[in-house]
């Protein structure tokens, strides 16, 4: 088959996260199958308009907002001249391309793929006009168009919020986020010790949140941990690792706080230095209002890290709540409840040690190849290709 995906941005892009590493996986599995993929993207200056990657073809159609009507008219002259692709999954960040409005539905099949329902963040970074715009969009405007298509969604609270907030009544098929688990992620959790002595019982813990430097995620709240565990903990360090464009709002956060010397916001870290910080912490932290799923928890749990994460959509889900990691209760701040489980670890290594067995067998259970074979037989259901139902 030929196929399509189309997503706002690449994975190389400043602003990537999960739902970049899900479409980039996905277009990878299709390749391992013989397909030809076109992904359909935004560029930031100083890439290429169009490269070969991985075995697929990156078509850098416009920036953050013209690629929308970029990749659209990409797929009119496409479907024009007699090239349309056989199969197009579009994926909702936020909003969708509206893509089966230029598609033939004989000729080519659509599944959507939704992450998690952004209606309430849109609010976090528009103007209410721009903000309600945003919330037709991604409810009746994509429920119309895509309701004779087949969604994906990556959790659980994913589900239920295309149900419940988007009134979503067509079919929903879940597929989960894979986990890279490397070498290091399957040694036995006594070896966390060896490798990093800082999580060691009775040590100045070190707590790691890794994400999207963006307003949602609410870093502030993790670097606000320096001053609220301080007096327990005298020589605790926060770590923040990540890029995005509220970095200097972060810093600046940082810089009013007392304890500044003891967060450290390091940008963007190669997969083994990030895999080396979140070894050494006590906890990895996401103080996110909203996830589709939480890539970043599993990756920590892979590691035998567990995570502390408010009780909200899609965290609710990558955490197994007190045995991979813990949710903050209605009522409670972040700050009480890392507290809390800092003093339980400490006081009993051989709870630690059960938690992150605990997370690595949990993190064991996800993985891309699972996602990618999911998609594929997706894309050959639903395909209008003939003689596709073979070579899923």
């Amino acid at each position: 088959m030929h196929l399509a995906i189309l997503n706002w941005r690449d994975p190389w892009q400043q602003t990537a996260g999960g739902a970049e590493a899900f479409a980039h996986e996905i277009a990878r599995g299709f390749v391992a199958r013989g397909h030809t993929v076109d992904f359909l993207t935004s560029r930031e200056p100083g890439q290429p308009r169009r490269e070969t990657r991985d075995g697929i073809s990156w078509l850098r159609c416009g920036g953050p907002w013209s690629v929308y009507p970029g990749v659209l008219a990409h797929l009119i002259r496409a479907r024009l001249s007699g090239h349309a692709p056989d199969f197009v999954i579009d994926c909702q960040n936020g909003i969708p391309f509206f893509s089966p409005l230029v598609l033939s539905r004989r000729r080519t099949g659509v599944a959507i793929v939704v992450h998690h329902v952004h209606d309430e963040q849109f609010a976090t970074h528009f103007s209410r006009p721009m903000a309600a715009l945003g919330r037709w969009l991604e409810g009746p405007a994509a429920r119309r168009v895509y309701r004779r298509c087949p969604a994906v969604a990556v959790s659980e609270s994913t589900i239920a919020a295309m149900r419940t907030r988007l009134r979503w009544t067509g079919p929903i098929e879940l597929v989960h986020n894979g986990v890279a688990v490397t070498g290091d992620a399957v040694l036995e959790p006594v070896l966390r010790l060896v490798v990093a002595p800082e999580a060691e019982s009775g040590a100045a813990p070190q707590l790691v949140a890794v994400g999207r430097l963006v307003r949602h995620k609410r870093l502030e709240r993790v670097a606000q941990l320096a001053d609220d565990l301080a007096e327990t903990w005298p020589g605790i360090k926060v770590h923040i690792v990540g890029r995005g464009p509220d970095e200097q709002q972060i810093r600046d956060t940082v810089s009013r706080i007392r304890h500044t010397d003891h967060v450290h916001i390091h940008g963007h870290l190669p997969d083994e230095a990030k895999n080396r910080l979140l070894r050494s912490a006590r906890l990895h932290l996401s103080a996110s209002q909203g996830e589709g799923w939480g890539l970043s928890v599993l990756e920590a749990a892979a590691l035998g890290v567990p995570t502390v994460a408010y009780d909200v959509d899609g965290l609710r889900d990558a955490i197994r709540d007190g045995t991979t990691g813990w949710l903050v209760a209605p009522g409670a701040t972040l700050a009480d409840t890392v507290s809390g489980v800092l003093k339980e670890l400490d006081a009993d290594p051989a709870r630690a040690s059960e938690v992150s067995t605990a997370c690595m067998a949990w993190a064991a259970e996800f993985d891309w190849e699972r996602t990618r074979s999911a998609m594929a037989q997706l894309a050959v259901r639903n395909s209008r290709t003939p003689g596709t139902a073979t070579i899923g």
